[in-house]
């Protein structure tokens, strides 16, 4: 599809996509996405300094294990719920396409 007039008489000039194709393929990248995110949060713990077994008084060495499982519980429900509030709008937004919302109508 060329913008430029310069295609075939019935080409169509814009070089967007229909609104709806453009909704469908956002939301199959947002799905593609979130596993990649939530295994980027989940090796975060991993690049945290060990805590130093024999600490010097008053010296800040490292996080300790327990703070390593409250994130990781943490970041584990927070890619369910988002997996939960992701499906939830998919439903949604897929009702709205299948029955032909006020955007399908020709401009």
């Amino acid at each position: 599809m060329r913008g430029d007039g310069a295609g075939h008489r019935d080409e169509p000039n814009s070089p967007f996509v229909e609104r709806r194709t453009y909704r469908r393929r956002r939301l199959m990248d947002i799905a593609r996405l979130l596993p990649l995110l939530g295994a980027l949060l989940l090796t975060i713990p991993l690049l945290w300094p060990n805590p130093d077994p024999y600490p010097a008084p008053g010296s800040q060495s490292g996080m300790a294990t327990s703070v390593a499982i409250t994130y990781i519980f943490v970041v584990w429900t927070g890619l369910i719920a988002a997996s939960f509030a992701f499906g939830v709008a998919v439903k949604l937004w897929a009702g709205h396409w299948t029955e032909g919302g006020p955007q399908d109508e020709p401009r």
